[in-house]
């Protein structure tokens, strides 16, 4: 098809050297001339195509005419519904005045809301008793006459503010069109046959090629995009929030070990062992291997001892405890475990710099004891990624990132916690912060973090903070005065706001856009 279409504009221009208009054209394997719209579109294609071969040229004209809608092409067949509201009546004094529902049985509920009104803008009915008669004995239906001659014609003699006006009543719809004239390019000939595109071996082995047409190259043409490597914009947000840390003083803490010991993510935290938390439908655990080494006795000891019969100031929870639990290996459910082995090093470092300060002491000619119990006050933090059981949905995955900020020092009280969360959020750009009080086993008190969303115009809440328990921080061995603030909050949801994903799904896994990740934006907090 379209190579026949091609060979009759190249033929008609051999003829007559110009085709003045495409519409005048008969489409091979069609009987009348190409005068649709369809018809255009399908010669544009065949007028291209000889164009790139630079074989023709052509200029485009627009076109502009009407055609019925629907209701338009109902009243050509049965009158406007003014007319057959006129039309439903009978004439004033020779019957009895039809009534509005009376008149929508006649001529339907549609025709007689619509034509009601402008049967009487044009005095052709009029009010009597409780309906309606003739105020007139003729009338001249305009309407059917202006639509039947759209509908042949595609216009209207009376011109464009009684189009418009039909226009607006919906009856008629206006229909862009277009057509082409046509003149001989540089390169014209009635053969269709297509150039070569490329020099083989054959060519130049039969010496074809000093006869081949060969396609113009075009030099002008921009070349493939070459494409490299981009950040996923979780990784775009990470080394902002990374920066934001090592900004403020933190030192990151490896995070490395996805499996962890239920002692680790749990006991030590001083979560209970029977917590909702630690059962199958939250937490992943592991079939081989499946239980762990076991940590250091002594502390293991003084960790079961506070869960069992409580210390430090606490009862604990009275329950008993399994050694079994204690060592079942999990996909860690969050970076607290990490955190948790952190300070214990902490503490070991703090219980070594003593037993050297007590020896100096000892050595000492004059006596005189160095005063301190070794602690050095430690700011960590780790971004890594934890496991939960969760049901997915598009907030929801079952493998998702924790940012955790850990600080340890001296008597820190709850507005320390509170002004350090308004800094390392106002870092974030997020300015207006609210805190609300929450339970979490392993610090009292606890606070929920809310900012206002701004595009949401609502609050929500980034991430959860606490100051963590004595039942934890003692066993381990830290001194008495020393307080740990510990916060989190997710790495998705605030990427998933920055960059306007509702889906979590669409941000990670098979259903990420490549386009996508190669053309977000660097993230400026």
């Amino acid at each position: 098809m379209a190579e026949a279409l091609q060979q009759l504009v190249l033929d008609e221009l051999a003829k007559f050297s110009i085709i003045r208009d495409t519409r005048t054209l008969i489409i091979p394997g069609q009987t009348d001339p190409a005068e649709s719209h369809e018809a255009q579109i399908t010669i544009l294609g065949a007028l291209n195509s000889l164009q790139s071969r630079e074989m023709i040229s052509y200029e485009t004209h627009e076109t502009s005419s009407h055609v019925l809608t629907p209701e338009g092409a109902q009243i050509v067949l049965e009158g406007s519904h003014e007319a057959r509201v006129w039309g439903a009546l009978p004439a004033k004094g020779e019957g009895e005045p039809v009534g509005a529902q009376d008149l929508k049985k006649k001529i339907g509920e549609e025709a007689a809301k619509v034509g009601q009104g402008r049967a009487f803008k044009n005095g052709w009915i009029t009010k009597e008793g409780g309906g309606f008669v003739k105020n007139v004995s003729a009338i001249e239906d305009v309407t059917q006459l202006e639509l039947r001659e759209v509908d042949s014609t595609g216009t209207l003699k009376t011109g464009e503010k009684t189009l418009a006006e039909l226009r607006k009543r919906k009856l008629i719809a206006q229909r862009k069109g277009q057509w082409f004239s046509v003149l001989m390019g540089p390169n014209f000939s009635t053969s269709t046959a297509k150039p070569e595109t490329d020099l083989t071996v054959d060519m130049l082995t039969s010496g074809s090629w000093e006869s081949a047409t060969f396609k113009k190259y075009n030099f002008e043409a921009d070349g493939i995009p070459t494409s490299g490597g981009a950040f996923h914009p979780l990784l775009k947000v990470r080394e902002e929030i990374c920066n934001i840390f090592l900004e403020m003083g933190f030192e990151e803490m490896p995070t490395n070990s996805f499996v962890e010991s239920g002692f680790w993510c749990f006991d030590a935290l001083f979560v209970p062992q029977l917590h909702p938390a630690r059962e199958l439908q939250d937490t992943f655990y592991l079939s081989d291997p499946s239980t762990s080494l076991k940590p250091a006795e002594d502390y293991y000891k003084r960790v079961s001892a506070v869960h069992e019969i409580g210390g430090y100031g606490s009862i604990g929870y009275r329950t008993p405890w399994s050694d079994e639990e204690a060592h079942k290996l999990l996909l860690r459910t969050h970076t607290t475990a990490s955190s948790a082995a952190m300070l214990y090093k902490l503490a070991e470092k703090c219980r070594g710099e003593t037993r050297d300060q007590q020896g100096t002491a000892n050595a000492s000619e004059t006596g005189e004891s160095r005063e301190g119990d070794g602690f050095r006050p430690a700011k960590l933090f780790s971004i890594d990624r934890v496991f939960r059981n969760e049901t997915m949905d598009a907030t929801h995955l079952a493998e998702f990132h924790q940012v955790e900020g850990v600080v340890a020092d001296r008597n820190l009280t709850l507005a320390d916690l509170i002004g350090f969360m308004r800094v390392f959020f106002g870092k974030m750009g997020i300015t207006n912060v609210r805190f609300k009080p929450a339970y979490n086993p392993y610090t009292e008190p606890s606070l929920e973090i809310f900012a206002f969303h701004p595009m949401l115009q609502k609050w929500v809440e980034i991430g959860n903070s606490g100051m963590f328990r004595p039942e934890m921080l003692e066993p381990m061995g830290l001194p008495k005065d020393v307080r740990v603030h510990g916060w989190g909050i997710s790495l998705e949801r605030p990427t998933m706001i920055r960059y306007g994903i509702n889906n979590i799904r669409t941000l990670v896994g098979h259903k990420t856009s490549i386009e996508g990740v190669e053309n977000s934006p660097a993230v400026m907090f």
